[in-house]
């Protein structure tokens, strides 16, 4: 079955999500305002939806919405048009993204909100999408360690570079091809969202089974190769190495705020400290992320660390 479109793209940014595993990092803040490079994860999404010339975007939001809300506002400051979906249930990506059936009329770039990335041709999503009148396109990335296959999902592909089929968190890695969060879809998509079932393994409902729904309608689904990096918002430690390799990224040793208060002794070594930091003590903070609004007055160095006003947290090295 083809699909063709030349209708106008609209953005989804996925924002629901309460994140436990992020720790006390998560208890004020949803995962999509965690900072990177002291802008919050959801200002690059917003960023590169515009990008694309998208000017719509819809959030769905759930845990700690009015923060989101309150962040963003109507788009105006970014130069955009932003409305709120709520999900009130947290069933799953896909129940989040069947949300917006009533409110979505054509199609749509999809983006979940606790992954950052850094992209590489990013319009080249679109142009695929239309060029091969796709149902769906996938971002994908050659990923040479397993076990970062098995925590999100794989990608096999057919003999004509379509994707045949997804498998979510596989016990057994086929290939080295992972896809990343990052969508476009055609309004055919819903038709699939609306026939996806539980899944046993977390009583949710997948967006993998979705796609693979799709798929089955024959509906071409394309991978495409459109990222440098990318990283899955987890962990604390996760928050860890999307901030130093946004330093990588940048070209800068290390960022400081707004408003910091540095003692004249202190060695900041490839590190981002937040807005309205203060540092007491002549200590040498390497490899770390210290979040805005905090006030660091320990001995001993910090390295690997994600430090807050309450919590120092030794991440493994990134």
């Amino acid at each position: 079955m083809r699909v063709e479109t030349n209708q106008k793209i609209v953005g989804v940014i996925l924002a629901a999500g309460r994140g436990n595993r992020m720790g006390p990092l998560s208890l004020n803040l949803p995962k999509p305002l965690l900072p990177v490079g002291n802008k919050p994860v959801i200002y690059y999404h917003v960023q590169y939806l515009k990008e694309l010339g998208i000017d719509e975007i819809i959030i769905v939001v759930g845990y700690l919405n009015e923060k989101v809300i309150e962040y963003l506002g109507n788009g105006e400051k970014f130069g955009v048009k932003i409305k709120y979906i709520e999900q009130e249930k947290a069933l799953g990506i896909a129940h989040a993204v069947l949300q917006l059936e009533e409110v979505i009329n054509s199609p749509f770039v999809l983006i979940l909100g606790d992954i950052f990335f850094i992209p590489k041709n990013f319009k080249d999503m679109v142009k695929n999408f239309e060029g091969k009148r796709a149902g769906g396109i996938i971002v994908t990335i050659r990923e040479e360690n397993p076990e970062k296959i098995r925590n999100n999902f794989s990608v096999m592909l057919g003999s004509a570079g379509n994707v045949i089929r997804v498998i979510e968190k596989p016990i057994r890695v086929q290939n080295n091809l992972k896809g990343c969060g990052i969508y476009c879809f055609g309004l055919s998509f819903f038709d699939a969202l609306r026939r996806t079932p539980r899944t046993a393994m977390r009583d949710e409902y997948e967006i993998t089974s979705a796609l693979q729904i799709l798929i089955d309608d024959h509906y071409p689904v394309y991978p495409i190769d459109i990222l440098n990096w990318e990283s899955n918002l987890t962990y604390p430690e996760d928050l860890l190495k999307c901030n130093l390799e946004w330093l990588k990224h940048s070209g800068i040793g290390s960022l400081l705020g707004d408003g910091s208060k540095i003692h004249p002794d202190a060695k900041i070594v490839n590190s981002i400290v937040g807005n309205n930091v203060v540092i007491c003590r002549p200590v040498k903070i390497v490899n770390s992320l210290i979040l805005s609004d905090t006030e660091v007055d320990i001995e001993g160095d910090l390295v690997n660390s994600v430090i807050d006003d309450t919590d120092v947290i030794s991440c493994s090295e990134n």
